[in-house]
């Protein structure tokens, strides 16, 4: 069983994480969208400055295994969760549920009471079995393409509603 560490964003993380993004959409997300959508939602070069500022605006945690950043996740202060992502090597093992853990209980400790995103296909199911529901289909223009993802939210207290999913749902 891999280990995984959650810790806090740090300027250094930038460029693990802008790979982590790019990976993640460009390898998962060519299973749900086309070619043109994912390089227009990744592409070759995304501002660094521009990146890591968003990151450092809001609360980000990053994932890791052996000390390399494997994933990350954010949560703003009116509880929209704008980013997570796993690296395609480590998903289905526990890392997007890690990070999930530890939003909600962020939340929870802030008294949020709803947490909600826009989820892409690719990541919907996991937001599902974290008990968000969707609300609704839209589509966000991005670089030139239109791209379809979900309205999601969970509402409730969330610290009594923290969800580990077995082994095998991961």
């Amino acid at each position: 069983m891999l280990e995984i560490t959650i810790r806090s964003y740090a300027p250094g993380d930038c460029r693990p994480l802008i790979e982590v993004f790019r990976e993640s959409i460009r390898r998962t997300g060519i299973r749900h969208y086309s070619l043109e959508q994912v390089h227009a939602w990744a592409p070759d070069e995304i501002d660094a400055e521009r990146f890591g500022l968003r990151r450092a605006s809001r609360q980000t945690w990053v994932a890791e295994i052996d000390g390399k950043a494997v994933g990350f996740s954010d949560l703003e202060p009116d509880g929209h969760i704008d980013m997570l992502y796993v690296h395609p090597d480590f998903q289905r093992r526990g890392v997007a549920s890690a990070l999930l853990r530890v939003v909600e209980s962020a939340a929870s400790e802030r008294g949020l009471t709803l947490l909600y995103t826009e989820s892409s296909i690719c990541a919907c199911a996991t937001f599902e079995r974290f008990g968000f529901r969707v609300l609704k289909g839209q589509t966000v223009a991005i670089g030139g393409q239109i791209l379809v993802n979900y309205r999601m939210e969970k509402t409730g207290k969330l610290i009594d509603s923290l969800f580990v999913p077995p082994d095998s749902a991961r």
